[in-house]
């Protein structure tokens, strides 16, 4: 006797079509499974038994049972093979008579023979879609998230008991609703409008929003490096659906998804303590699993007090912030998460922290300084598009509280530029000016004449490499789309060149 079942594999973000096939023969009781499951599928047998028996069906285990899970080349990692291995052995044993070649079943099972959520839900739902599925069952705190996904018909599962009534009577289940995310209005309690003085910072702030450019600030402790940092979420521009669809399939592998608002509406802001390890920064594991860049996703990365990590842990950010994607290779298999992120990180000049502060004198030695500084390398530093010095505030600032630029005055002319590069990038991957590729940048970064005088001079004079090149035209790109400029003015490549002006200060004195 022979049947088999469809389900969904996943390892990483990369989810698999996987056909749970069951026998049955005559001989001593004894139930197997095959085709590369790791420990937690192996542990199935246990909450299958038991599941069994609670519902009087032990009966469907008598004899030798042996389950495969195709494509056994394949390793198969997580709980969620628990259900269509018990529907293929119901359905082996004519509990189940019903045609399910349409049909796809993931979910984990508890001992009583209810169904627990898994991780990677939508990921996996998208690819059934994609393969042909017409409908999919899993678990009922499961069903919410998995109901955006498109062209499949989702049911969300309480009990072995329910499952088996809607397969043969066609009752007790009905396809979950779409959801769609509430329209509510984003309240952030950290506003700029708080911020006193601080211009050239809030300037830069807006210019990397507006164009999701990696930002470094460099100042004294309590210039308000991190205060201006936690205020960026107010002036993001509005997360698209196809981008809250990538950032909510990694939230939920990660096991960090709201069952009852399982869709990730706002763009992330994480915020990593320099204790951080490689693994918990760009992901990793025995089962890769991402890190708090993939997690950032579409957001901000913000690294606060940079030098204070360590250094080999920053060199791991440098090809994932080129690249836009992280890719972890382990015997098991090689999983990529996506991490097109805004880096905002903020650091102290030296480890006192007064280095170049006019109001306070440093007690740090020359070299104590250019060790703390070099712990940031420089190709590190050459992936930062924008570096800028933040001041002590001023009494002045201070005392006279002059009414600030509010965070939504600010958003709503981030959210224009932001419509700008959306026309401009229309049918391509990319999202922002940071991610201009090189093959169309200069039809993309057209500049005046007297804008390609001030580059050519800045360059030769600057010493600058091609990377940086690039990184001043992408920036000033953004520039213009701010003052509504088709063309990059001279201005405009001032203002850029004048953000990279921090690595020669610094690091090259």
């Amino acid at each position: 006797m022979f049947s088999q079942i469809n389900s969904i594999g996943l390892f990483g973000l990369n989810a698999f079509p996987v056909t749970a096939e069951a026998s049955l023969s005559a001989g001593q009781p004894f139930f197997d499974i095959v085709g590369m499951p790791d420990v937690a599928v192996q542990e199935s047998k246990s909450r299958i038994r038991s599941a069994l028996s609670q519902m009087e069906l032990n009966h469907l285990l008598n004899g030798k049972v042996t389950v495969n899970l195709a494509p056994a080349s394949v390793k198969k990692v997580g709980s969620m093979f628990d259900l269509p291995i018990i529907v293929a052995l119901m359905k082996l044993g004519g509990i189940i008579d019903k045609d399910l070649s349409d049909a796809v079943f993931i979910g984990e099972l508890s001992l009583s023979g209810g169904l627990s959520p898994v991780n990677g839900a939508l990921s996996m739902v998208i690819t059934a879609a994609q393969n042909g599925a017409k409908r999919i069952f899993l678990p009922k705190q499961n069903a919410k998230e998995a109901s955006v996904a498109e062209g499949i018909k989702v049911y969300g599962v309480e009990h072995l008991s329910q499952l088996i009534d809607f397969l043969n009577k066609g009752t007790g289940l009905s396809p979950e609703e779409k959801y769609i995310p509430s329209e509510k209005a984003l309240m952030h309690t950290a506003d700029f409008a708080e911020v006193m003085g601080q211009q050239s910072a809030k300037s830069a702030i807006e210019v990397a929003a507006a164009g999701s450019h990696n930002i470094l600030m460099l100042g004294p402790p309590g210039s308000g490096k991190s205060m201006l940092a936690k205020r960026i979420p107010s002036i993001l521009p509005k997360i698209t659906f196809a981008e809250s669809i990538e950032t909510t399939q990694i939230h939920s592998i990660a096991g960090m998804i709201d069952p009852a608002e399982p869709l990730v509406t706002q763009r992330p802001f994480r915020s990593v303590s320099h204790t951080a390890s490689a693994v918990g920064l760009i992901g990793g594991g025995t089962i890769p699993h991402p890190g708090e860049i993939s997690l950032a996703h579409n957001g901000v990365l913000f690294l606060d007090e940079l030098p204070e990590f360590d250094r080999k842990v920053l060199e791991t950010l440098r090809q994932p912030l080129e690249n836009g994607e992280i890719n972890i290779s382990r015997a098991s298999g090689s999983a990529c998460y996506p991490c097109d992120v805004m880096l905002v990180a903020a650091m102290n000049p030296c480890p006192c922290g007064n280095f170049g502060n006019p109001a306070k004198k440093c007690r740090c030695t020359d070299a104590q300084v250019t060790n703390y500084l070099n712990k940031i390398s420089q190709p590190v530093l050459d992936r930062i598009d924008i570096q800028i010095e933040v001041k002590p505030v001023e009494y002045g600032d201070l005392s006279h509280r002059t009414p600030q630029e509010s965070s939504a005055d600010i958003a709503e002319r981030i959210q224009k530029a932001r419509d700008i590069q959306a026309k401009r990038f229309a049918g391509t991957s990319i999202k922002s000016n940071s991610g201009i590729t090189s093959d169309i940048i200069a039809d993309v970064c057209r500049l005046t004449s007297d804008a390609e005088d001030t580059m050519r001079r800045a360059f030769d004079k600057l010493g600058m490499s091609a990377r940086a090149y690039d990184r001043i035209l992408k920036v000033s790109r953004t520039c213009a789309d701010l003052s509504g400029s088709e063309d990059i003015q001279k201005e405009h490549i001032a203002q850029a060149i004048s953000y990279r002006s921090l690595d020669r200060k610094y690091w090259n004195r």
